[in-house]
């Protein structure tokens, strides 16, 4: 009996995660990566590099949550098509230096993609990087069709703003690829398709303009897959 009661309370608590689950609001501050961690979380991915023009190296981190818990994760076009995943949440937070501290400037809970949310090729997360002042995100995933996402942020007019993307797909048997470059500052974009084992002398490659009022945000690009920029084409 008291093996079954020890048993049921382990899945209580492994379960409850799931039930009352909340993202915590990072530390506002600190000296150290270790000081900027919440409880029960982890950095699984961190970069330094000035981000703001200021000459002194800024500091992105993403965590991950200790356990799996259900999420509605966005799909489609961010709000319609919301589905639930037992996954371990990660949050991006982005620390500008100030003196001998780094102080928070954003806390995103929703950009990074999750382990679960990479197809066969598993967790999709590549490592961040910085230069030019942007913060560069990576991603990679899929099965016969394999695909990879970049992602350029700037820190401009107290937000950051979506001004280079990538979408890079290509068949694993066939050879088959398609490249879309995306310049949001210049509005354009460029489009490679043949095969990857072509020169690029060999493959099709298209400029196009590109029709885009304002820059996406952090807040109107909730995360990778869900802007239709154009009819059947996601970024």
């Amino acid at each position: 009996m008291r093996i079954l009661i020890n048993l049921l309370f382990l899945c209580c608590c492994l379960t409850a995660p799931a039930q009352n689950f909340k993202f915590p609001a990072v530390p506002a501050q600190g000296k150290t990566i270790k000081a900027l961690i919440p409880a029960q979380w982890k950095v699984i991915d961190s970069v330094y590099g000035d981000l703001n023009g200021d000459k002194t190296e800024d500091l992105a981190l993403i965590l991950e949550f200790y356990a799996s818990v259900k999420e509605n994760r966005a799909y489609g076009d961010n709000t319609t098509e919301l589905i639930t995943e037992i996954q371990r949440p990660r949050i991006l937070t982005i620390y500008f230096k100030a003196g001998r501290n780094y102080k928070l400037i954003t806390q995103n809970n929703n950009f990074i993609l999750r382990s679960e949310e990479g197809g066969a090729m598993g967790d999709p997360l590549r490592p961040l990087s910085i230069a030019d002042n942007n913060l560069n995100f990576a991603f990679e995933g899929g099965s016969g069709w394999k695909w990879k996402l970049n992602y350029s942020f700037k820190y401009q007019g107290n937000d950051w703003q979506l001004t280079k993307a990538g979408n890079y797909a290509y068949h694993n048997s066939s050879g088959e690829m398609n490249d879309k470059q995306y310049d949001f500052v210049n509005k354009k974009r460029v489009v490679i398709s043949g095969t990857v084992d072509n020169k690029d002398a060999d493959n099709e490659k298209m400029e196009q303009p590109l029709a885009v009022k304002t820059l996406r945000t952090f807040q109107s690009f909730k995360k990778p897959w869900t802007w239709e920029i154009g009819p059947d084409e996601y970024l």
